[in-house]
């Protein structure tokens, strides 16, 4: 079968046209890199052409595609995906024409990573003549190497084309090259993977602030069962508007990916339309961002029928803008008469699909919000003081919310374990029956779509009389957590309410001088889920905060004739 020619061909005589057609016909022996009548031809019509040429030879030596460009590059055709987690390579190898002698471009070495190709040599011409040849591959880990200490590429020494024949075994390098590539493979980690992702951020932020966003990353990659397998930082002050990355960055990602056997990259920061496909066509592969995967978790986790339609709202919000990035040369549908013009395409039938699919998800929640707010009123009317757990996500509220409760609510240690609110009743040691409510948990930089997806937190906060502000005493971004969930209160009008700062795994702190300087500052009470350490404390502070705020508010104080909460019940 004859090879594909790519390129213009507008303007070149007969002659020349018949000589680039010859060469879509022409067999190498797999052993050589081409052979030298494929050589001497290729350098032949560039000295004429004053245009670079090139081929993509398979393994068998047959020639796949014929290449003509400008005078400074080849534009290469779409090949498809080649299985980036596969380890293998694509089975072609590039084959082209330097005018000026010069070695591999740029453009040549991310050509290789991005399109997994075997190798890439430039012949420089030297008259017509074929001159110095450049080769370069991929490079694999040797044994016990770790992959990040790869470089993206080898390039080998140049050689001259007519020492290369002797010198040169093209099918034994890419046999060991495999073999290199199929031992150095990464161990898989995670059992239950769904993918194997490759972390990237891109950003100002200092190294130590990159590597914490994403520590939180790799967090949520685990909660929606993604093997995190790399990561990849590169810090810029000035973001690339069509890619994030530059060019050189995006060579070592492609390389990452085939290194570690990634089926994704997944950037720690929202990407706009254009720039998750621009990144997808040129990595090759699929793409997140930061907001797709937090909406992804809470697919997976929204229990209630108020959180799975949230959750598909979010995600209908998040899609609507993404639509426009589809194929739009699909056939125009549902014309006749009335219509304007020949009807609506395949792209504005789903986009008015969506918008109502969108307003009637929002009259359901509108409805769904009511009855909550009866039942509200309800708990209100009992003179029951209300507490609402807040606090950053993976805290430990929910466990908190068990040793107070004695309850047994679903807890795990990943992100957003809980994503609806949960309600118990307890007595507080003075005999005050009080209702705690636990919350789904806050992060940074909450993104706009999943707004919705706390009302329902939000509205047990407004209600209640004392939030008790929940912390992570062993972790290293508490600050940061606290500052972050401080924000968010404050932007919905939250900031003034009375609250209890806790301290939760007092009994797993690692740096002991920030938990003193944070408790200090907040007044914070220390407790353990875990343990049990510095429960009947903190309820007798939690008792006496919600009887000071229901009294200020004008409430009479409840009595009850149930038992007062103990920690030995």
């Amino acid at each position: 079968m004859p090879a594909k020619i790519h390129g213009s061909l507008v303007g070149l005589a007969a002659i020349e046209r018949s000589l680039i057609e010859r060469l879509a016909h022409h067999v190498s022996d797999p052993r050589e890199l081409a052979s030298d009548a494929l050589v001497q031809r290729l350098c032949g019509l560039s000295s004429r052409l004053r245009r670079q040429t090139g081929v993509l030879i398979d393994r068998n030596g047959h020639v796949t595609h014929v290449l003509v460009g400008d005078d400074h590059q080849l534009e290469l055709p779409d090949l498809g995906r080649w299985g980036a987690g596969s380890g293998r390579l694509r089975g072609l190898r590039l084959v082209h024409i330097h005018l000026k002698g010069e070695p591999l471009s740029d453009d040549d070495f991310n050509d290789l990573a991005r399109l997994g190709l075997d190798l890439v040599a430039a012949v420089g011409l030297a008259g017509d003549q074929p001159g110095e040849v450049f080769i370069g591959h991929m490079a694999a880990a040797s044994d016990g190497q770790p992959h990040h200490t790869v470089q993206p590429n080898v390039a080998l020494p140049p050689m001259h084309w007519r020492d290369l024949d002797t010198s040169f075994d093209c099918a034994a390098l890419i046999r060991d090259l495999e073999g290199l590539l199929s031992r150095s493979k990464p161990a898989t980690r995670m059992v239950n993977a769904r993918e194997r992702a490759l972390l990237v951020h891109v950003g100002p932020e200092t190294l130590a602030e990159a590597e914490d966003r994403l520590d939180e990353m790799e967090e949520l990659a685990l909660t929606a069962r993604v093997e995190v397998v790399g990561r990849v930082i590169q810090r810029r002050r000035d973001i690339d508007p069509r890619t994030l990355l530059g060019e050189g960055k995006l060579q070592e990602i492609s390389l990452r990916v085939m290194q570690n056997e990634a089926s994704m990259l997944v950037f720690d920061r929202e990407l706009t339309p254009s720039q998750s496909k621009s990144i997808s066509q040129r990595a090759d592969m699929k793409v997140l961002d930061r907001t797709q995967l937090i909406l992804d978790i809470f697919a997976g986790r929204a229990r209630s029928q108020d959180g799975k339609l949230q959750v598909e709202l979010a995600q209908l919000r998040y899609s609507l803008p993404r639509l426009g990035d589809r194929d739009n040369s699909l056939s125009r549908l549902t014309g006749g008469i009335g219509g304007v013009g020949p009807g609506e395409t395949k792209l504005e039938i789903d986009r008015r699909r969506c918008r109502d699919r969108v307003h009637r998800l929002e009259e359901e929640l509108k409805r769904l919000a009511k009855g909550r707010e009866g039942r509200r009123q309800v708990r209100t009317r009992s003179e029951v003081v209300l507490a609402a757990l807040v606090g950053y996500t993976n805290v430990g509220k929910s466990s908190l919310l068990n040793a107070l409760s004695k309850s047994d609510i679903f807890t795990e240690n990943l992100a957003f374990a809980t994503l609806d609110p949960t309600s118990r009743r307890v007595r507080l040691p003075g005999g005050t029956p009080a209702v705690l409510t636990d919350t789904v948990g806050f992060i940074r930089d909450l993104p706009k779509e999943l707004l919705g997806a706390f009302e329902a937190t939000l509205e047990e906060a407004r209600l209640a009389d004392v939030l008790l502000l929940v912390l992570d005493a062993s972790h290293a971004q508490l600050e940061q957590q606290l500052r972050s969930v401080e924000r968010i209160l404050a932007d919905h009008e939250l900031g003034d309410k009375p609250r209890l700062v806790v301290l939760n795994k007092c009994d797993a702190i690692h740096d002991p001088a920030t938990v003193r300087e944070v408790a200090t500052a907040q007044r914070a009470h220390f407790a353990s889920a875990l343990t049990r350490e510095g429960l009947p404390e903190l309820m007798e502070k939690l008792e006496e905060a919600l009887l000071k705020a229901r009294s200020q508010r004008g409430a009479a104080r409840p009595s009850g004739d149930v038992a007062p909460w103990s920690p030995l019940d």
